[in-house]
């Protein structure tokens, strides 16, 4: 079994950026984000209406041309659980995170995980939902609980915040 870096989906004007621990080992296997047969992330992004279908992982690089959304992670080190990164792991990705967020400006920035934001922010306590302050200027954080099948959250629960950020969402593309 070979797992490899997978590729970050950014581009500019970017309405959504969604930010992931790292890659699970089927991604690395596949190239593709959310590529785990056990991760909800596809049906959350249709259920609350993000997208108009529910996609494969193989189409996560057309996502920015169909609804201006792109991907990354805060590690790009596929494992199979986020335990497994280290301190050192976090840090680098900290500071490459911030200038992925710099240089494309997304409108939103989605944290898949409190985990994710918390090592990003370095803030403790995070609740789901819009944060009051931004980590980088002129980019709204929005945390969302994993989409991942280990989490205790039903379906239903963690799909009312996705819904949450395509009302934020579809505000700003009002205003």
């Amino acid at each position: 079994m070979h797992t490899a870096e997978i590729p970050d989906h950014l581009a500019e004007d970017m309405k959504l950026l969604f930010i992931g621990f790292n890659p699970s080992l089927r991604s690395g296997e596949t190239g593709h984000h959310y590529a785990n047969p056990h991760n909800r992330f596809w049906r959350l992004l249709h259920a609350a209406g993000l997208t108009e279908r529910v996609h494969r992982p193989e189409e996560d690089g057309s996502l920015s041309g169909w609804y201006g959304y792109g991907f990354t992670n805060i590690v790009s080190r596929p494992t199979r659980t986020a335990a497994e990164i280290t301190k050192e792991e976090y840090g680098e990705g900290r500071e490459l995170l911030k200038q992925k967020l710099i240089m494309y400006k997304p409108r939103f920035a989605c944290y898949v995980g409190k985990g994710v934001y918390e090592q990003f922010s370095g803030r403790k306590d995070v609740s789901w939902g819009l944060q009051p302050a931004g980590v980088v200027a002129q980019v709204q954080d929005y945390v969302v609980p994993s989409s991942s099948g280990l989490v205790r959250m039903s379906f239903e629960a963690v799909a009312a915040w996705y819904n949450e950020l395509r009302q934020l969402l579809q505000t700003s593309d009002d205003a």
